[in-house]
């Protein structure tokens, strides 16, 4: 106890050393894999013997790289078939997701885990492919995108490692597996990868001969669901590395071409990185609406084209809206705020307040600082006015009774959030 209490006292970084001192012991002690699900999973298809099922792709890369892991994914010797009937009368919920692709998925506690038979791809148009079931391991790495994605895990951690992924991993390099040129026209959706895991291992530096084979085939992106796009997408978005996107310029020229309506991808140049950690981590999507908010409807076109969801919709309209009114400096100042604030929530403002700083050229992160407190300090009082008390001083129930609520509250607003007795009776008496 002394000696940790000495650690924290005297070195201010001592905290964060402790975490991560404490995340590699949770790691040695309980690695993912050791996950009770995934126990049950391979004691169920590795039953004959072991090396019939094993981890593979993201939650492998992400847990030899300490990083979160999110989908499980599981490659298998066994067919669709095969594996729905071993999990047949078990505790997992089986879901056909995509079974001319040899996948199914188990459900179990709410938790997902894809399980795919080992495959080779026969015949491949960029968007589909017509595959074969296999069991042998090292075909079925031969056919996926990237080398740190073929790396396989057994049920004991033990590494199966065909393409070399461990070296690119730890290396942070992106490297396609076999030909470029093969492994895009594949699946064109493999460009967006290959940008979207470069970007987050800031791996820019890369051999002129893959760029002019990822521009050659841009137009193969046209062939991919704008589903799938705008999913990989969000993806690239969420990553904390996306400013150093500048850092490469055939990274830059590949992404205004795929994405025309991102026109502003400059607002995001140089940001800081502790304005990103405060105000943009815990909200990527406001990134989205930086590189597409202007006074033309090129955010509507972005999202009728990608389909995105009508929640989303609703968020960049509210960044166009008030566009304008920005520029005017009217949003953050006296009544204004207060009335901003009564009609969209702190929140949202505060949202605004960022989209403002960082698309503006006159930045200051200490009056932004000022201006988020100002806005949380914001008291607004409630409504004191209810269709109750109109019914109790004369009016009857119905439409009016909205219309009326609507004018005095518009009356209260204009009035600073205040209405005496007077000016309320006042009102009633012209509305009855």
């Amino acid at each position: 106890m002394v000696f940790g209490t000495t650690i924290l006292g005297s070195n201010p970084s001592a905290p964060a050393n402790n975490m991560f001192l404490i995340k590699k012991i949770k790691k040695l002690l309980f690695p993912f894999y050791r996950d009770k699900n995934i126990k049950e999973i391979f004691k169920i298809l590795n039953s004959d013997k072991n090396h019939n099922v094993r981890l593979v792709g993201g939650c492998v890369r992400n847990y030899l790289n300490d990083e979160k892991i999110g989908d499980i994914d599981l490659a298998t010797i066994f067919t669709p078939g095969q594996v729905i009937k071993k999990f047949t009368n078990t505790n997992f919920k089986i879901i056909k997701t995509g079974l001319d692709h040899g996948t199914i998925t188990l459900n179990s506690g709410g938790k997902n885990f894809e399980i795919t038979t080992l495959r080779e791809d026969i015949n491949t148009d960029g968007r589909h492919a017509e595959v074969s079931f296999s069991n042998d391991w090292e075909k079925d790495s031969q056919r996926r995108d990237f080398t740190i994605n073929a790396i396989y895990m057994d049920q004991n951690g033990k590494i199966f490692d065909p393409q070399n992924g461990l070296k690119d991993l730890k290396e942070k390099k992106i490297r396609f597996i076999g030909k470029t040129l093969n492994r895009i026209q594949e699946d064109y959706l493999r460009i967006l990868r290959f940008l979207r895991f470069s970007i987050q291992y800031k791996d820019f530096q890369k051999d002129e001969q893959t760029f002019n084979i990822i521009k050659k085939n841009l137009t193969g992106i046209t062939k991919i669901s704008k589903e799938r796009i705008f999913s990989e997408l969000s993806k690239i978005i969420e990553l904390e590395n996306i400013k150093y996107i500048y850092n490469n310029k055939d990274f830059y020229e590949i992404f205004k071409i795929i994405f025309p309506e991102f026109r502003y991808f400059e607002r995001i140049k140089n940001m800081d990185e502790n304005i990103y950690q405060k105000y943009l981590k815990n909200e990527k999507k406001l990134i989205l609406a930086l590189f597409l908010i202007d006074n033309s409807d090129n955010h509507i076109y972005f999202g009728h084209k990608y389909k995105i969801s009508n929640h989303l919709k609703e968020y960049l309209d509210f960044f166009h809206l008030n566009f304008t009114q920005l520029k005017k400096n009217k949003i953050f100042i006296g009544k204004e705020l207060k009335k901003n604030v009564f009609y969209n929530g702190k929140n949202k403002i505060i949202s605004l307040a960022i989209f403002d700083f960082l698309t503006n050229s006159r930045k200051n992160s200490e009056n932004l600082k000022k201006l988020i407190n100002k806005i949380n300090s914001t008291n607004i009082p409630t409504f004191p006015i209810t269709a109750k008390y109109l019914l109790q001083n004369g009016f009857k129930s119905g439409r009016q009774i909205g219309e009326v609520l609507k004018k005095i509250e518009k009356q209260w607003i204009k009035n600073d959030f205040n209405l005496d007795n007077e000016q309320l009776n006042n009102l009633i008496k012209k509305e009855i």
